[in-house]
C-alpha cells in the first residue's frame, strides 16, 4: 500500500469516527443555549412586573423602613447588572436563587425537600402512560377498523375535553370516596405506602397523555405492519408475536417517544396542579404557597429547576431518538 493510499484510509477512518458525534455536540449546544435563555428570562421577568416587589410582599401599609429593609434583603438596592451577576453566580455554583422570605431557608433546600414526591409522581405517570399506550395501540393496530379499534380510538379521547383537576376530582369521588381503593390524599409512609398513595394521581395525569400517544403509536404501527419487510418476515414463517415485538414495536416507538418528550412540559405542569388536588407535599404545593405569599426567590427557583428539567429530558429524548433511528441525526 502506498503512502498516499494509507493517508486516504487513515483520513477516512478519522472522519468516520468524528462525524457521527457532531449531531450530539449540536444537541448539547442547543440545550445549553436554552438553559441560558431560561436563566435570563426568569431573572428579568420578576423585575419587569409593574410595582416594587418589596412593597408587593409587605403590603401597601408597610412602612418605608420595612420596604427598604426588604429591598436590601432581596438585593434590589444594587444595580441591575450586579443583581444579575449575583443571581447567575449563586445558581450555577450553589443551585440557589436566594433565601425564602416565608421559610427563611434557601430555595435549594426547600425544593430538594419537596422534589422526591414530584419526581416519583412524574416517573409513575410516564410508566403508566407508556404501558397503557403500548397495550392499547397494539390492540388497535392488530384489529384495524374493527370494533375494538374504534373503541380504543374513542374512549381515551374523552379525557381530552376535561380539565385535569376535574378528572382528578372525579377519580377521587369514584375510587377513593365510593370504592375506597385509594386514599383521598396525602403521602403514605414507607415505599409501598408512597407508591400506593401516588397511584391515583399518576393515573390522573397519565390519562391526559394516553390519547395522543395511542394515536401516534397506532398510526406508526399500521405503517410498519404494511411495509415490505414485515410481509417478507411473515412469508418466512416467523411467528406474529416475534415480528410484533422485535420489529414492529421497535420501528414504531420513535415518534411516540419524541411525542412524549414534547409533552414533558405539559406533564410537569399537570403534575404540579394535581399535587394540589390530592394534597401532596411536592413542588406543586410549594409553588402555590410561594405564589400566594409572594415568595419570589422560591418562585424563581422552582421555575428554573422545572425549565431546566424539561430541557434535560428533551435532550435525552433527542439523543435516544438519534440512536434508535440514525436517520434523525441529520434532521435534528
Amino acid at each position: 500500500m502506498t503512502a498516499h493510499n494509507l493517508f486516504k484510509k487513515s483520513a477516512g477512518l478519522s472522519a468516520n469516527l468524528t462525524f457521527p458525534h457532531k449531531w450530539l455536540v449540536r444537541a448539547m449546544i442547543r440545550a445549553a443555549s436554552v438553559v441560558i435563555c431560561v436563566v435570563v428570562a426568569v431573572f428579568f421577568i420578576i423585575r419587569l412586573v409593574p410595582g416594587d416587589p418589596a412593597k408587593m410582599i409587605l403590603g401597601e401599609y408597610a412602612t418605608a423602613e420595612a420596604i427598604e429593609s426588604m429591598r436590601h434583603r432581596l438585593g434590589l438596592d444594587r444595580s441591575l447588572w450586579e443583581q444579575f451577576i449575583g443571581f447567575v453566580h449563586n445558581f450555577f455554583t450553589h443551585g440557589d436563587t436566594g433565601v425564602s422570605i416565608v421559610f427563611e431557608t434557601s430555595s435549594r433546600e426547600l425544593i430538594a425537600e419537596r422534589a422526591p414526591v414530584t419526581l416519583l409522581l412524574i416517573a409513575m405517570t410516564c410508566l403508566f402512560s407508556i404501558i397503557v399506550s403500548l397495550v392499547l395501540a397494539t390492540l388497535a393496530a392488530t384489529h384495524k377498523d374493527g370494533l375494538l379499534d374504534h373503541i380504543i380510538r374513542i374512549l381515551p379521547a374523552v379525557t381530552l375535553g376535561m380539565p385535569i383537576f376535574w378528572v382528578g376530582l372525579l377519580l377521587i369521588l369514584v375510587f377513593s370516596v365510593r370504592l375506597r381503593w385509594f386514599p383521598v390524599g396525602g403521602v403514605g409512609e414507607g415505599w409501598l405506602g408512597i407508591l400506593y398513595s401516588l397511584a391515583l394521581p399518576a393515573i390522573t395525569v397519565g390519562l391526559s397523555q394516553i390519547p395522543s400517544l395511542v394515536r401516534s403509536l397506532r398510526a406508526q404501527m399500521l405503517e410498519v405492519l404494511e411495509s415490505d419487510f414485515v410481509v417478507t418476515l411473515k412469508a418466512a414463517g416467523i411467528p406474529g408475536r416475534v415480528i410484533l415485538v422485535k420489529h414492529v414495536l421497535r420501528n414504531s416507538a420513535l415518534p411516540a417517544l419524541m411525542l412524549l418528550g414534547v409533552n414533558i412540559a405539559y406533564l410537569m405542569g399537570g403534575t404540579l396542579v394535581i399535587e394540589q388536588v390530592f394534597g401532596l407535599k411536592g413542588i406543586g404545593s410549594l409553588l402555590f404557597s410561594a405564589i400566594s405569599n409572594r415568595d419570589f426567590p422560591v418562585i424563581q427557583g422552582i421555575a428554573l429547576y422545572c425549565a431546566i428539567s424539561v430541557v434535560i429530558i428533551g435532550f435525552v429524548i433527542e439523543v435516544a431518538s438519534g440512536y434508535l433511528d440514525p436517520r434523525t441525526k441529520g434532521e435534528q
